[in-house]
């Protein structure tokens, strides 16, 4: 229903803040309802009416949750449910992250092609038999379900990242929850619908991009959000636009240092790492800034406050250096 509303298929009231789960299952009913067959076959507009009546029947349903059973081959591949056919006739693609990494060729053997209900059964079976490549087959694919109980992988994030589309409005299916997902300059984002964010005008979206649950707030235009933690001026973003976009872009460079860590910052402490950033900012502010020339007094050259003497590093004098008195 979220993807309709921003879709625009489905309007409410400008003044209506409370919607019942019936109103709901009501829009969504005349949207299926709509929908007009576009081939002219008899056999194709039987099958179409065939899955027309399979989601009127799943629809009291959906107010509980739908039943999907993903495979593991591919992220939009699912076990084909009469759940589906909703996603289906309205056009909305169902995706997971839940994949087997293809450099794991023992996983990909014992995983195979099946489905989760029918992985779990064949875990269930090999454990029991007397042949021991049939065991060892049920541990390696009960370990991959174990070290993946997360249910999105780094080769699933990959994936989803490459098969969505620029600007797609998609569910994403993890941890028996569906989340309204898009795709906005190649990063992925997950509509926020908690509860607790109701009040937050400016958290809008929430990053996807490492399996660990680590993610950014973002606003209705995929800003970074400032209003966590605000205290006073909580929910509010007084940043000039310039500085604004210097925060995203510090943001999207830290999601691709993150998603591809280069050479130069293996190995580094946080310390070290936030060293060599703002180390790395003087010198472009520096750069920035037109050189001028500056009378310094004898006793501003030799200044170092604030650190102690076994720490101070002589270095070479430049015209922009910026002194303290």
């Amino acid at each position: 229903m979220n993807i309709l509303f921003l879709q625009w298929k489905v309007k409410l009231p400008l003044q209506k803040e409370v919607i019942t789960s019936d109103e709901l299952m009501a829009h969504l009913g005349d949207c299926l309802l709509s929908i007009k067959p576009q081939e002219k076959s008899e056999g194709l507009q039987l099958n179409f009416q065939q899955n027309v009546d399979d989601a009127m029947t799943v629809l009291p349903k959906l107010a509980t949750g739908l039943d999907v059973n993903v495979r593991f081959t591919g992220v939009s591949d699912f076990e084909y449910t009469p759940e589906c056919s909703v996603f289906d006739l309205l056009g909305i693609p169902l995706y997971h992250g839940w994949l087997v990494d293809p450099q794991s060729p023992e996983a990909v053997s014992a995983v195979g092609k099946l489905s989760y209900n029918q992985l779990v059964e064949k875990i269930i079976t090999c454990k029991h038999s007397s042949d021991t490549n049939l065991v060892t087959e049920g541990l390696i694919a009960e370990q991959f379900l174990e070290t993946t109980a997360a249910q999105l992988t780094y080769h699933g994030l990959c994936e989803l990242t490459t098969a969505a589309k620029e600007g797609e409005l998609s569910v994403f299916f993890r941890n028996n929850h569906f989340s309204t997902m898009t795709k906005h300059k190649g990063h992925l984002y997950l509509l926020v619908t908690d509860q607790g964010f109701l009040q937050e005008e400016q958290v809008v979206w929430e990053s996807l991009h490492n399996v660990d649950g680590d993610s950014c707030f973002c606003d209705s235009d995929f800003h970074l959000s400032h209003s966590l933690g605000k205290g006073p001026r909580q929910g509010t973003w007084s940043g000039s636009p310039e500085k604004q976009r210097q925060v995203d872009q510090d943001y999207l460079i830290a999601l691709s240092l993150q998603q591809q860590p280069s050479q130069g910052t293996l190995g580094l402490s946080d310390l070290e790492l936030a060293q060599q950033l703002q180390q790395e900012e003087y010198q472009q502010h520096q750069a920035a800034q037109p050189v001028a020339t500056r009378a310094l007094s004898p006793q501003g050259r030799g200044a170092a406050f604030g650190r102690p003497a076994a720490e101070r590093r002589q270095r070479p004098k430049q015209e922009s250096d910026c002194v303290l008195l």
